[in-house]
Formats: C-alpha cells, structure tokens, sequence
C-alpha cells in the first residue's frame, strides 16, 4: 500500500518500482517535506529504510541550477571524514522516474531549528547551538579537497571575482529587473574584491542555521543539509553568508537584527567568528566585504525565486512570500557596502 501524505509532482507508482528493483519489494511511503525553496525534498519509506529524496524542480532551470549531481558528490566524498553529513545512498540521472534527476540519502533523527531566536530552548543551549554552527563549519573547511577526491569540484583561485561575475549574470538574465540596489552591489563588489589570498576550501554555498539538524537532545550537529551551491570557494565566503544572520531580523529569512542576543543566550558576531576561527585553518580576518557578497548572492538567490514564483515551479509553499525579500537583502547589503566606504 502506498501513503502519500502531500502533493507529488511525479506518479510514486514508478518510484516504487525502480526501489523495488533494486532494494527488494516492499511498501512505499512518501511525504514532501516543507520548506527548501530550490531542490523539492521528500520523506520515503520503502520497506524499512528511511531515506530523503531530492530532487531537480520541474520546469525550465538555468545552467549549472539546482545541481543535485553535485549535492550527491559533496555528500559521498565527505562520508566518514567526520564532517557530519547524511549518507548518502543512490543518484539517477536520468528523468524517467521522478521528472528529474534525483538523489537518496539516509534520513536522520534530529532537530532543525528553522527560527533563529530557537523558542523553547535554554539560553545556554542557544549558545551552545550556535557555537556548534561555528564548528561544524569550521570542521568542513578542515577537510582537504585534494584528500577526498574533490580536487577538481570548482576552480581554486580569483574565487570571489568569478562568483560575483557569475551571480552578476544569473542576475542579468533574470526575469526581475527593478531591483537597482543589486546592480549597485554588483558594481561595489567588482571594485572592492580583497586581494586572493589562495585560501581553498570545500564550501557549502548555503551554511545556515536552517541547513542543519541538531541531535535530538543535544547541542550537537549530526547533519549538514542542502549542499547544491557546494564548490571549492574561499572559507571566509561561507563564513560572511552564516554571518548575514547578525545584518538582518527574523522577518529577513533566519536574522537575528534587533534580538536581544545577551538575554537569549545568543553570542555575539564576534564570539561566533572566534568560535570558527580557533577551530578553522587560519583563512585570514572577516570583512564587511565578505558578509555583502553573501548579501548580494542571497539576494540574487531570492531573485531567482520570485522568477519561480511567476512560471509556477517554485519548490516551497512560502515562496510568494519570500521572493520580495531580494530587495530587502539588496538594502542591506548597500548598508554594509556604506560602511565599508567609510572604513
């Protein structure tokens, strides 16, 4: 008997047999999980294994978008580094079973905490939590690319200025063309790229608190989601995207702007960034540079959202909701830039 607890946009029917194939027959559950605004995510039982499924979004995608093949890579090369990671289980490239290339991996019994200010939970356990973040990330970056095969997962050096050259684009091509703060961000970036330092890393493109699962009673991570935007980067462009959350508030997509960090237990920027950086491979200082270019990616992210929102594929049921918010991260990225104009 099959149970489908939510909307698919595939006949589980077909699902079912490929696993059939190849794990033996057995029942079928699946449930679309909430949240995730790119890659469509779902719970799956097939006999007793509890898996995740993600797949590719239907419709039209830009190049080298929701790259669940890359997901799939990052996750088997960083199994059993110690880098806390879902194991990862299969990928089919081909559409003929879901719509899309799709990927399954083991599903993990945690906590993730989609609120910043983390509701319910002790001050001292938020600080933990946080400073768990800081970690996980720094014990990422740890890990060498050359030393588990990911040599070759993107172009080490002149990381930031082929980024921004390639948001900038994604941007350029975009449906939306009224946001005139991210042309300026794009603008201020090019002009302001620090010198590259040949710092290379394994980095995750979308580190948040909302990317992780917790264990289920400890200020532990067991899992680091949603690696898509993974390449081989700069480690302080990871860093300045975590940091986002200390630029902008709760209704600004998981900040923490205007909270009261010391009462809730929250550490400070700086205590975060000390976190990472007595556990991280020295990468040199955190820029405001760093945390505008997050800002500006996220917002050209959010963009393409709304781009989703209009043709009707957006993955996420808040989507409509989220789409306006590239504006928003665009002003505060002018914010920062100002900042770092003055010195």
């Amino acid at each position: 008997m099959e149970a489908v607890r939510r909307k698919l946009d595939f006949e589980p029917a077909r699902l079912k047999q490929f696993l059939d194939a190849r794990f033996g027959e057995g029942e079928i559950e699946l449930e679309r999980i909430a949240g995730g605004q790119s890659n469509p995510t779902y719970y799956l039982v097939h006999r007793d294994r509890r898996m995740v499924l993600r797949k590719q979004p239907a419709g039209p995608i830009l190049k080298g978008a929701h790259a669940v093949d890359r997901e799939f890579r990052a996750l088997s090369a960083l199994a059993g580094t110690g880098v806390p990671v879902p194991r990862p289980v299969l990928f089919h490239t081909e559409p003929d079973i879901v719509g899309t290339p799709f990927f399954l991996m083991e599903r993990l019994k945690g906590r993730v905490f989609h609120d910043p200010a983390l509701p319910g939970v002790r001050p001292e356990e938020r600080r933990a939590i946080y400073l768990a973040m800081a970690g996980a990330l720094a014990k990422l970056h740890a890990v060498r690319p050359e030393e588990v095969g990911l040599g070759d997962f993107g172009r080490p050096g002149n990381y930031f200025e082929r980024q921004i050259a390639r948001w900038s684009k994604q941007w350029r091509e975009s449906q939306t063309k009224d946001i005139p703060a991210i042309d300026f961000l794009s603008e201020w970036l090019t002009r302001n790229v620090p010198p590259d330092d040949t710092a290379v890393a394994i980095a995750h493109g979308d580190f948040r608190l909302g990317n992780l699962l917790f264990h289920p009673t400890e200020p532990r991570v067991l899992g680091i989601l949603d690696w898509e935007l993974s390449t081989l980067g700069h480690p302080l462009a990871d860093l300045g995207y975590c940091s986002m959350a200390w630029h902008t508030t709760p209704e600004e997509y998981g900040g923490i702007r205007g909270l009261d960090l010391a009462t809730l237990g929250i550490p400070s920027l700086a205590e975060f960034v000390a976190r990472y950086n007595a556990e991280a491979p020295p990468s040199g200082p955190l820029q405001p540079f760093h945390i505008v270019f997050s800002l500006f990616r996220f917002a050209v992210i959010f963009v393409g959202i709304a781009d989703r929102v209009r043709a009707g594929t957006a993955a996420a049921e808040n989507a409509d909701r989220l789409a306006p918010l590239a504006a928003r991260f665009a002003e505060r990225g002018l914010e920062l830039a100002g900042i770092a104009d003055k010195g």
